[in-house]
């Protein structure tokens, strides 16, 4: 039996799974299962899974459409191993991940881990900046998993993992946004373990154009709420730098517009910044002039969500009904 479960919901995108499947087939321990959970696709990814059985020991599952937490609990009731692992369908794993996570948890156990993400040498330019954007500390995407010194690591559910143990005690993931931080903050808050593991990365493929990622983004401002209403002592000063530089960049075009063109040089200064970082990171010019318009899509869409949020659930107080709903929400 394998040690570790494998578990991926899928929505419409069975290129990924055969990337993700070819990615898995090629890990040098395979002392794991794959379990691949079709959560009401209409195009399905099953001939892609058959064509993996001889090389993955993979299952597939096909439900009803119900959001990508219920599926993700719907393969862990049907896992045979004694850690689950999350990764998201756009993920491709480095040969080594179970290798070297097998070593990590062998040298310090831990119940609840997560582990970074990167760009692939074969991903696109705008997947490079999008990359960069989430990950960048300028852009506030290091408190994201990057750094080992944050206070409270929080594992996201495209590259993490509990024990068995954890499951029982405290079950699986909640439909909601941000579930996996949801997850993460019930995990620590009954006492288990957590902890970064950075040598486990995934190659993380990300959204594919600026618009699905300011909508995604967005959505990620407005979850940042939900969460304050859930766990109120959970929002740091760090998660409303976005909503701060919206305002803040907002604020000083108009200066620029209607008092002295000087105002704007503060932005100009910043980006200026995140392009050399870039650079430095990267080796690519035109990942770098990317990033620059892939970090403020972030930060801009992200500071609207968290706003309009801000003021629609906690000023006027329409965040109660979501609040006590979600809370019923059992994780099973």
């Amino acid at each position: 039996m394998a040690y570790f479960s494998v578990i991926v919901p899928v929505y419409n995108r069975p290129k990924e799974v055969k990337d993700l499947l070819e990615s898995l087939a090629q890990q040098t321990d395979k002392d794991f299962e794959v379990l691949i959970v079709e959560d009401g696709s209409t195009e399905r990814c099953y001939d892609i899974v058959m064509d993996y059985k001889d090389k993955v020991d993979v299952s597939y599952f096909h439900k009803a459409n119900e959001g990508r937490s219920i599926a993700r609990n719907f393969g862990i009731e049907r896992a045979n191993g004694a850690y689950f692992i999350f990764f998201d369908s756009d993920c491709v794993i480095p040969p080594d991940y179970f290798a070297t996570l097998k070593k990590a948890l062998k040298k310090k156990y831990v119940d609840c881990f997560g582990g970074p993400d990167a760009a692939a040498d074969d991903f696109t330019l705008t997947q490079k900046a999008i990359n960069y954007a989430m990950t960048s500390f300028l852009t506030t995407g290091g408190i994201r998993g990057g750094k080992v010194q944050l206070e409270k690591f929080t594992p996201r559910s495209f590259n993490m993992g509990y024990s068995r143990d954890v499951w029982h005690k405290v079950g699986g993931f909640r439909e909601m946004f941000s579930e996996d931080i949801d997850m993460s903050t019930r995990i620590r808050q009954a006492g288990f373990s957590i902890s970064l593991i950075r040598e486990a990365f995934v190659y993380h493929k990300r959204r594919v154009n600026f618009l699905k990622f300011a909508r995604q983004t967005y959505v990620f401002g407005m979850s940042r709420i939900t969460l304050k209403l859930l766990y109120p002592k959970s929002l740091k000063l760090v998660h409303c730098l976005p909503a701060v530089f919206l305002v803040g960049t907002v604020t000083l075009i108009l200066l620029s517009i209607f008092w002295h063109w000087w105002a704007i040089l503060p932005l100009v200064v910043y980006f200026a910044a995140i392009f050399i970082d870039a650079l430095c990171r990267t080796r690519n010019l035109v990942v770098a002039l990317m990033a620059v318009p892939a970090s403020l899509v972030m930060l801009c869409s992200y500071g609207l969500g968290f706003l309009k949020a801000f003021v629609w659930k906690i000023v006027l107080r329409h965040g109660r009904d979501e609040q006590q709903e979600i809370a019923m929400r059992k994780g099973k």
